[in-house]
């Protein structure tokens, strides 16, 4: 089966440009890529015109939490199968944090069975570094790379002892495995929901400085350059890490470096009256480090943009501000939500794409993420000004803890291509 994507604004992350032209898909491949010069002699089964809106690789978002095992009425590969592809988002690399934790073989093998079995999108799971991820006892990194593990991570849950961390870096860089850690001092960020500073105070809120981050960064760089091990920090979000990091990188360790959309988009001034979908974690920051971190992105300091969706049931967010629970969906608003940094003139659509697919698939390892004959067909068109307004109730997420809820947004999925087959249109 042979189609054609005519007449698209092709989105090309690693060349970085933007030009009209064709896509030629044939099963599971891109067998083509052609101007709009070009002069097409082709036996063709199907022919798309994309009336000139964009075509890019498929968002690679890394750091969904999805509810299986354990609670499945958050969220199920099905419904965050469905979520994804309505965002464009055609590979979900999924966290450990569930109930039980991901740190044995047999339970990611039934992620896996799960996961073909009912996710129309492509799903790549992480496993625990450590045993329950109680940071005392590394996890069998080794049987679970092999079982397809994609990284290792205890996600929110800091690894405090540093030998027990050392062991880990050290065991997984014999295994050229990726570590990702949290970088969020534990006993200082304990119980803080903001981040400190006037607005905290004035809200009464338990707060946390952004040296907290930094203080984690700068220890878990110390353990990288002991090892030399490849390690992805999760989330970075404040000036004083941005130095911090850009140090390490000149220093030519293997590490890279993750924001959530929210970071992006949002700051703490949207915690102003207790709204609970704006608890995050870690707390949103103050407009100078929002914007210090679109600069970062922009640099290509941040590599990896995600939605870092994770799922909360009404229950868990009906509650004071202190006592909710974190966290937001973000598989359908990464996309609308990211296109703010282009349409506010931050970045150009290559430079947003490099940070949403290119780069999470690289880091992976994956034959994704490019527009590049011979990589996956895993694509997504969509037309980056359509405005429409954000309703909660329509998202296919289980749960519905977004912040964006009631927003004008601009940016809406047209259709997601996965491995050449169409899921969402």
């Amino acid at each position: 089966m042979k189609t054609l994507f005519s007449n698209a604004r092709i989105i090309n992350p690693e060349a970085q440009t933007d030009s009209l032209g064709s896509v030629l898909i044939e099963n599971d491949k891109i067998t083509g890529i052609y101007n709009n010069n070009s002069s097409l002699d082709l036996k063709i089964d199907k022919i798309i015109d994309c009336e000139q809106n964009c075509l890019a690789p498929g968002i690679v978002d890394i750091g969904v939490k999805v509810g299986e095992p354990g609670e499945r009425h958050k969220e199920s590969f099905k419904s965050a199968g469905v979520a994804a592809a309505n965002g464009g988002i055609t590979t979900m690399v999924i966290r450990p944090d569930t109930n039980p934790t991901v740190d044995s073989p047999e339970i990611l093998e039934f992620i896996y069975r799960r996961a073909v079995s009912d996710s129309i999108v492509k799903v790549l799971p992480m496993a625990a570094l450590t045993k329950g991820r109680n940071g005392k006892e590394m996890a069998e990194i080794g049987f679970l790379k092999d079982a397809g593990a994609v990284a290792f991570t205890d996600c929110d849950q800091v690894i405090t002892d540093n030998k027990v961390l050392l062991r880990c870096l050290t065991y997984a860089k014999g295994l050229n495995a990726l570590i990702i850690t949290h970088p969020q001092e534990p006993i200082l960020s304990k119980d803080a929901c903001a981040t400190s500073g006037a607005l905290a105070t004035k809200l009464g809120l338990p707060s946390v400085s952004t040296f907290a981050e930094l203080i984690q960064l700068q220890r878990d760089i110390s353990l990288i350059e002991m090892t030399n091990s490849k390690v992805h920090f999760d989330q970075v979000t404040c000036t004083e890490s941005f130095a911090a990091l850009k140090q390490g990188k000149k220093k030519g360790l293997s590490i890279s470096a993750g924001i959530s959309i929210h970071h992006l988009t949002l700051n703490e001034q949207d915690i102003e009256g207790y709204p609970t979908f704006f608890k995050v974690k870690p707390p949103l920051r103050n407009e100078t480090d929002r914007m210090a971190a679109i600069e970062a992105v922009s640099s290509g300091l941040i590599d990896v943009i995600s939605s870092m969706h994770t799922p909360q049931d009404e229950e868990s967010k009906r509650l004071p501000f202190e006592a909710a629970a974190s966290g937001a969906v973000g598989l359908e608003t990464l996309l609308p939500a990211a296109l703010q940094l282009v349409h506010g003139g931050y970045m150009d659509l290559p430079t947003l794409w490099r940070a949403l697919s290119y780069n999470p698939a690289k880091l992976l390892g994956l034959n994704t993420g490019q527009m590049k004959v011979g990589y996956q067909a895993d694509l997504v068109l969509f037309d980056p000004d359509k405005p429409f307004i954000l309703d909660r109730s329509k998202l296919h997420s289980k749960s519905k803890n977004t912040p964006y809820d009631g927003r004008t947004m601009q940016g809406k999925v047209i259709q997601t291509i996965v491995a050449g087959k169409e899921v969402y249109s």
